[in-house]
């Protein structure tokens, strides 16, 4: 016991109580669960967002399409990437089940195993979809038209990638519902942000885009957010999600 607790006691003990209470023991526990699991989807969500992030920069050269990421463009996305990893997580309350489960084993990775592997899925499956979008709209958009449609699938979809990494153990749906005013100021400022450089003659031009039609917006939204919520439910990444930590 910190408070009572002799000086000799205190300096041989493993663990001391500087508020003299038991309960403090759980509150700790509870908090560091809640840490640990904060900390893997902010690297799970690190990792997915940037497979397409090095394929849509690599797979167009290699294919011989014109170039659809340049340094303003992988600017943007980390103006995303940056505040949800260090903001948006942080602020995710602990899991509903987080006391419920078995002491983790402390030789255990902090990132690796399935937790590694649905974060590759899921970049692969966000990669797939960015690069048919960009595939298919060469030769039937002009290529700043094209790039936009592209684009803007790609950052939907890094949005879609927060919601989905945010919790493990509820729903997506449940997902939308959980409080986190954090995420929804990012998602905000993002969604503005997009617009501006879509629709805003100046910005348009430097980040080398053309304005998307309605229709096109459209499909690029329900395109980036399918190509997450498709690789939720695909059958292999909800056994990993399962298992997983």
């Amino acid at each position: 016991m910190g408070g009572r607790g002799t000086d000799v006691a205190r300096e041989a003990a493993s663990l001391v109580l500087l508020d003299d209470n038991f309960a403090s023991i759980v509150r700790a526990v509870r908090l560091g669960r809640r840490i640990f699991d904060n900390m893997q989807k902010s690297m799970s969500y690190i990792l997915a967002v940037h497979v397409p992030i090095a394929g849509m920069a690599l797979f167009p050269v290699l294919l011989g399409l014109p170039a659809m990421l340049f340094p303003m463009h992988i600017a943007f996305l980390e103006l995303i990437i940056d505040p949800a990893c260090s903001l948006v997580f942080e602020n995710e309350a602990a899991e509903s089940d987080v006391m419920r489960r078995p002491p983790r084993n402390t030789s255990a990775q902090l990132f690796g195993g399935a937790t590694l592997w649905l974060a590759l899925l899921q970049g692969l499956g966000v990669l797939a979809v960015v690069l048919g979008v960009y595939v298919w709209a060469d030769g039937r958009l002009p290529e700043a038209e094209a790039r936009a449609f592209a684009f803007t699938t790609l950052v939907i979809a890094n949005l879609a990638l927060i919601f989905a990494d945010r919790s493990r153990t509820g729903s997506l749906l449940a997902s939308l519902s959980a409080p986190n005013p954090i995420l929804w100021i990012v998602a905000s400022l993002t969604l503005v942000f997009l617009g501006l450089s879509l629709y805003q003659p100046f910005l348009a031009e430097l980040f080398r885009f053309a304005p998307l039609p309605p229709g096109e917006l459209a499909a690029a939204f329900g395109l980036g957010i399918v190509g997450v919520v498709g690789m939720r439910l695909f059958g292999p990444a909800r056994r990993l999600d399962a298992v997983s930590p």
